[in-house]
């Protein structure tokens, strides 16, 4: 990778940063060529307000888990220092987006939203692209590709970073692509495929059909005409 992309988590005390939610964990996990790195940011926060008896079954912390951690405004620059210029790999980005710009913004109104000085990869929309139509949840995708190393009793941000690690990778390895080179020869890419790299001079050759091979595909075509009452394709002016 020629960027620095980051995976990144929250958790907070409720789903609605409308009603005055706010951020209680964050984790982010720096990636470099396609692997993790032990280059984290990892901070659980005291979010001045009780959590949503929901949202703790989902996470599993506490109020008093927090009590003696700091603010978000005691590691806001630190943690823009850790993310700033580099793509964020985000599940569901605009919701731990929309939680961390309410962050900053109740901070100051000076400090910058994150779309401003970080590029944004939306996970869930990449999932969405590739799986029209399926459940795309972390968890989903989770057991979509077979990622079950980790102990998923609760969410957690730092586990997640983790887990969207993993899936991040699944879903942007896709096929092999086929490049053009001067000369002949294959390559092994990482996934153990191999890529077949075809000359550009190469002369391809070209077939023409001869009398008999139009009159038997026009004869296919008047029966594929008359038992479906349509008209095909190649006869349509």
């Amino acid at each position: 990778m020629s960027k620095r992309f980051i995976v990144l988590d929250t958790e907070t005390t409720g789903l609605e940063v409308e009603q005055g939610h706010r951020i209680i964990e964050i984790g982010a996990l720096l990636l470099e060529d396609r692997k993790k790195t032990d280059d984290h940011f990892h901070v659980y926060l005291n979010p001045e307000r009780l959590i949503d008896e929901e949202a703790q079954k989902v996470h599993g912390i506490s109020n008093k888990d927090l009590i003696d951690k700091p603010k978000f405004s005691d590691i806001a620059d630190e943690f823009l220092e850790f993310i700033n210029n580099s793509t964020l790999i985000i599940h569901n980005a605009p919701f731990d987006l929309g939680f961390l710009n309410n962050e900053l913004n109740l901070i100051s109104s000076s400090y910058p939203r994150l779309e401003e000085i970080c590029e944004v990869e939306d996970s869930l929309v990449i999932a969405r692209e590739k799986y029209p139509g399926q459940r795309n949840s972390l968890d989903a995708l989770t057991k979509r590709f077979d990622i079950n190393n980790y102990d998923r009793t609760h969410h957690g941000a730092m586990l997640d970073t983790n887990i969207l690690a993993d899936v991040y990778f699944h879903l942007t390895g896709g096929q092999s692509k086929f490049e053009f080179s001067s000369n002949l020869s294959s390559e092994a890419n990482e996934e153990g495929i191999t890529d077949e790299i075809i000359k550009s001079d190469i002369d391809i050759p070209s077939f023409k059909a001869n009398s008999n091979d139009i009159s038997e595909h026009k004869k296919r075509l008047n029966e594929i005409e008359s038992q479906n009452n349509i008209t095909t394709l190649w006869n349509q002016s």
